[in-house]
């Protein structure tokens, strides 16, 4: 691998508080980042919202202005998760897909890859800039610009499961699937569109869990423990 894309649920970065952020756990994240900096992979990332908005389950708000909230959402969270980075010795760069004063700068893929080749770790903030695409669409869109080799999905589970191992004892965990299956069977990965982006344009993705020790690392070193999903 020269090149992934991190994808963080903004939930696993809660920890046990499942809001706001649990910054033993950001600061773990940040070290096993800065080791496989070290070593030479070029990294994205893309941080979802939910530890601060779901505002789809308010039946009050426009969904718009619903959407917009958490895009604010994740551009908080990369601004607090990039500083996080950089008291460990990462050299970062938040870029999004519209004007946030002086806090980010406008994304553009020409900007990604020179940040990259500066040896930056680089933060796609505000998902797609639009609404009714989530940060799942987001990944899969920022992972396919960038050409990078594949997405690293961050869970708070640790792997793609047949059923919700919450509410189902018996759920199997897949140990490797495609991304057609996962599309055909409606599996919850990620969304159905980031799924369909990712087989056009054979994007593979890792499913691990977050808390799991050295699981970033684990990722892209083989030792991998979670889901394949194959192209």
């Amino acid at each position: 691998m020269k090149r992934v894309l991190l994808k963080l649920s903004g939930e696993a970065l809660a920890g046990e508080k499942k809001t706001g952020f649990d910054e033993p756990t950001c600061l773990e994240v940040a070290k096993q980042v800065k080791s496989i900096v070290d070593d030479d992979l070029e990294v994205g990332v893309v941080i979802g919202g939910g530890n601060f908005w779901r505002g789809r389950t308010s039946e009050n708000i426009d969904r718009t202005k619903a959407d917009s909230i958490g895009m604010l959402a994740t551009v908080m969270n990369c601004i607090y998760v990039s500083e996080i980075f950089r008291s460990v010795g990462i050299k970062t760069a938040i870029l999004t897909p519209f004007a946030c004063g002086t806090m980010t700068e406008l994304f553009s893929k020409d900007l990604a890859n020179k940040y990259f080749a500066e040896g930056r770790v680089v933060f796609f903030a505000g998902g797609t800039g639009h609404p009714y695409f989530s940060t799942d669409t987001g990944s899969s869109l920022r992972a396919i610009e960038i050409e990078a080799d594949c997405i690293l999905l961050a869970k708070a589970i640790d792997g793609v499961y047949d059923k919700d191992p919450k509410v189902y004892p018996d759920a199997k965990r897949y140990d490797e699937l495609s991304i057609q299956q996962v599309v055909d069977e409606r599996l919850q990965v990620v969304d159905l569109a980031a799924s369909i982006m990712c087989m056009e344009n054979k994007m593979p993705m890792y499913v691990f869990a977050l808390q799991e020790e050295n699981s970033i690392v684990k990722a892209v070193s083989g030792k991998f423990n979670g889901t394949i999903v194959t192209v």
